[in-house]
């Protein structure tokens, strides 16, 4: 999975704008490649050239950075924003996969194959990208090989990350996916806005729309939930929401 690396249709794509003079300080592109699993473990000097190498890039929402299937030679780390990750099935039905907020890096993946991009990603508002080419990457990681281990250990994550997916689709019904994922969402805020469309929501659960929404009704009735506007939720009792992401049905 490509990034960690959804659009309600098809949105078009529209030009991005690349940055003469970044809007955001020079902190936040060292913060960036600083923080990431997979660039944190370089020396500064290799950080300083990467950072240097990079450019700035502003993206609208809704506009396509890459689809699946799309040549990838360049990496992006998000300095401001969010960015959805999703699928496609052969009849063209789309599916969030992943969504990443400021901090987070994506389109890594094909650096290790050279493969094809292997999902689309989707600004779901403006956002600010920090963009870095795969051979800029590639010779600091040969440069300093010890990084090795650190991709080794992402990769074994993810691939964690994965094995609990696919136990959670398997074994907890629609309202404990559902439970499970508003809180991913929300963090450690009681309220929150839900930063996607229901559709979108329902794939990242593994659901159709109807489901979840019989989930958040749910949710609202029993009062661990209030809907305070447009894609806008507080939590009333997250104690019972998380009880109810961890319960399996019998």
């Amino acid at each position: 999975m490509e990034p960690a690396e959804i659009p309600e249709g098809g949105s078009a794509l529209t030009p991005s704008t690349v940055l003469s003079e970044p809007t955001q300080p020079r902190a936040n592109e060292r913060r960036i490649l600083e923080t990431t699993q997979l660039l944190g473990a370089l020396p500064p000097d290799a950080l300083d050239t990467l950072r240097s190498a990079s450019t700035m890039r502003e993206v609208a929402r809704n506009e396509v950075i890459f689809r699946q299937g799309d040549a990838a030679n360049e990496l992006f780390g998000i300095v401001a924003g969010r960015i959805a990750i999703l699928t496609k099935s052969p009849d063209g039905r789309e599916s969030l996969v992943a969504m990443l907020e400021a901090g987070a890096l994506f389109g890594e993946l094909a650096l290790f194959d050279d493969g094809a991009r292997s999902a689309d990603a989707r600004a779901l508002e403006p956002t600010q990208l920090l963009v870095v080419q795969y051979a800029a990457v590639r010779h600091a990681i040969e440069a300093n090989p010890e990084v090795l281990w650190v991709i080794v250990r992402m990769f074994a994550r993810r691939l964690r990350a994965t094995d609990e997916s696919l136990a959670d689709a398997v074994f907890l019904d629609v309202p404990a996916r559902t439970a499970k994922r508003l809180l991913e969402i929300a963090g450690d805020d009681d309220e929150f806005r839900l930063p996607m469309t229901q559709e979108d929501l329902a794939g990242l659960v593994g659901a159709s729309r109807e489901r979840v929404n019989k989930a958040l009704s749910l949710f609202t009735k029993l009062g661990w939930l209030s809907v305070e506007g447009r894609n806008r939720y507080r939590i009333l009792d997250r104690e019972a929401l998380a009880d109810r992401a961890t319960l399996y049905p019998a």
